[in-house]
């Protein structure tokens, strides 16, 4: 056998494209929304010292952000069909767990640890508001959650945008741990085709070439939109 077939090579990279980018891709999007989301509501949470919840978003930011992901996957995908199967059994749900995908779990996963991580993006990012702004806000009678919606929420999010951007490409990165879950995204599908022909070297190789595009475009579009998005920022004379 020859070092390095490029070959087998150039036909790894649409094989993996065509089996393996749409569940990177579906994992990745639906993990960065719902992240944001649970991120957003983390930080207003920290930053209003909302009582209970309070004390619930540091130990839950502070497990996600000190364990690894891939700890979190294999507890979250052997752990959740256990205490799932558990509840069903003595509730009578009558719910086959064994039917639920596994792509499911790794939504629920991926979505709590990546928002533990941009809670601490969206807080900064409130915080960096200036208080005059909330202040004059108030006193023309507006609400507060119109002031959070009108005033704060666009300017954070301008300034959120370039660390978004950065655990969006990461999280695609990150999809790769998936597999470990049965889930066929780009690095399991690199790995099934190399197991065909023993030829692991030119599929894993295939698999960071598709990585390297994908975010390469990411942070192309990130970065456009961030700079559209600075378009009302007085520029210096």
């Amino acid at each position: 056998m020859s070092i390095f077939d490029w070959q087998f090579f150039r036909g790894a990279i649409p094989t993996v494209l065509k089996d393996g980018l749409l569940n990177t891709l579906n994992l990745t999007i639906v993990t960065f929304i719902f992240a944001c989301l649970i991120g957003l509501i983390t930080a207003l949470i920290k930053i209003y010292k909302i009582p209970v919840l309070y004390q619930i978003s540091l130990v839950y930011v502070s497990f996600f952000r000190g364990t690894p992901l891939l700890v979190q996957i294999l507890i979250f995908y052997y752990g959740l069909p256990t205490i799932l199967n558990h509840y069903s059994t003595d509730y009578g749900w009558n719910v086959d767990i064994s039917k639920i995908p596994p792509i499911i779990y790794m939504y629920v996963v991926f979505s709590l640890c990546y928002g533990a991580y941009i809670s601490e993006v969206m807080r900064s990012a409130v915080l960096s508001v200036d208080k005059g702004q909330h202040e004059a806000a108030y006193t023309i009678g507006m609400s507060g959650p119109k002031v959070l919606s009108r005033i704060v929420f666009p300017q954070a999010l301008s300034n959120a945008l370039p660390n978004l951007g950065n655990y969006f490409v990461d999280i695609v990165k990150g999809t790769s741990l998936a597999f470990t879950a049965t889930v066929v995204e780009i690095l399991a599908s690199a790995k099934i085709i190399g197991a065909r022909d023993y030829r692991y070297f030119e599929a894993y190789l295939a698999a960071a070439v598709v990585y390297w595009v994908v975010c390469l475009i990411f942070e192309v579009l990130f970065r456009t939109v961030e700079k559209r998005s600075r378009k009302y920022e007085r520029r210096p004379a």
